[in-house]
Parts: structure tokens; sequence; C-alpha cells
């Protein structure tokens, strides 16, 4: 096994580890309904998973919804049984499990409100993969992901040269790009090919099987010449 010139992953949970579309937008709708607001079909808010719900509530209730009363009323069940209504994606357990063996640090980074994602974490067993997490405040700190790395990379006392990001959004790779780190795109998740190669993507993944490849591409001391 070579070297890794970066051995820490960043790793993105809502489209990259878990399908949290259940959970998430079923709450997400329940929380508009309970406002007296239309909620539009399930089938066109796959949108909404993975960038801070705040915006969400503003941009589908066209500005009538206050986003904290609509956040409350998501919370109100999402924390309850909500964000249990989720399924880790085929394959990324053992991806994790080779990326941990291969020394790579993995440390959670997620928009996600950080008690909840340690909540997911553990009910998926998916915790001792990492070690540690990080995610954003109740009340909207760190919900911009830039502002979250800089707190990790801050805490942790890591260089970016230390650091790749995973991520299936383009605010993952925009994010991880203000402090020079590269990420890998999760085409898995909900973010299409397009999206993430214009944001700017170093690696795209169709699947977590091909994770530990781009990885080693990125991180490998031997390998770092071949990143795709």
């Amino acid at each position: 096994m070579p070297e890794l010139l970066r051995r820490v992953l960043l790793v993105d949970l809502d489209g990259t580890l878990t399908d949290p579309a259940e959970g998430i937008i079923g709450c997400f709708r329940g929380a508009l309904e309970q406002l007296g607001l239309p909620a539009p079909p399930a089938a066109e808010l796959g949108w909404i998973i993975g960038p801070p719900l705040r915006k969400a509530f503003q941009t589908v209730s066209e500005g009538k919804a206050d986003p904290e009363d609509a956040l409350r009323a998501y919370r109100a069940r999402y924390g309850v049984d909500g964000l249990f209504e989720a399924a880790v994606y085929a394959g990324v357990p053992e991806a994790l499990t080779e990326l941990n063996a291969a020394g790579a640090r993995l440390i959670l980074c997620t928009a996600k409100p950080a008690v909840y994602a340690v909540r997911i974490l553990s009910r998926f067993g998916l915790d001792r993969h990492f070690e540690s997490a990080y995610g954003a405040e109740l009340d909207g700190a760190f919900e911009d992901k830039g502002d979250l790395i800089a707190r990790i990379l801050d805490e942790r006392e890591l260089s970016p040269e230390d650091c790749c990001m995973l991520g299936d959004r383009r605010h993952d790779v925009i994010a991880a790009g203000r402090h020079g780190i590269p990420t890998i795109g999760a085409l898995w998740g909900y973010g299409s090919e397009n999206e993430l190669s214009e944001a700017g993507a170093a690696a795209l993944c169709h699947s977590p099987q091909e994770l530990f490849a781009a990885f080693m591409c990125l991180a490998g001391a031997e390998l770092a010449s071949s990143i795709p």
C-alpha cells in the first residue's frame, strides 16, 4: 500500500452514505401541509436533499412560510422518526471498511444538524468508520459547508493538503474548493454528472465500489499523477 499524500476524507451524509428521501421529503411535505401550504409531489422534491432546508422552504413556499416555523414543524417529526427513514446505499459499508484498512481517516462533514447526523451514523452502524462527525447547529450555524470545513480544519489541526472531500452535490464541491480540497463526486446520490463536473469535481464515481480507487488516485503517493 503506497504512502498517502492526502490521508483525510471528509464525507457527506445525505445522498452519499444514505438515501434519506423518504424521511426528508415526507417531513418536508408534512411541514408545508401543517402550515396550510400546498406541498409539491414527492417526485419533484429530490433537489431539496443536500442543501440547507431553510432556503428550500423559502423557495417552495414562494416566501409565504416563515422558514423557522417550517423548520420547527419539520423537526417535530424528523427528530423523532423521520431521520431513520433512510437506507444505506449498497456497497457503502464495504467501501468505508476498505478505506479504513488503507489508513484513511474519515470525518463526517454534513450540512445536516450534527445532533441528527450522529444518531443516524449510530443507527446504521456506520459510526465505527469515522473518527469524528461534524454538522450544522440547529440555529443554522455551519450550514454553509465551506464554513464547516474551516471549522474541521481548525479543530482537527488539519491542512487542506491533508484532505479530500466526498459528496454528491455541487455545494460539496464548491465548499471544498474554497479551501483547495479536491472532491470525489458520488454519482449514486442526488447530483448529476453535469452538476458535479461543472462544479469542478476532481473525480467521479458511479458506485461505492469505485470509491477506493478514486481516493487512491487523489491521495496515493504513487498514484497521484493518475487523477482522472
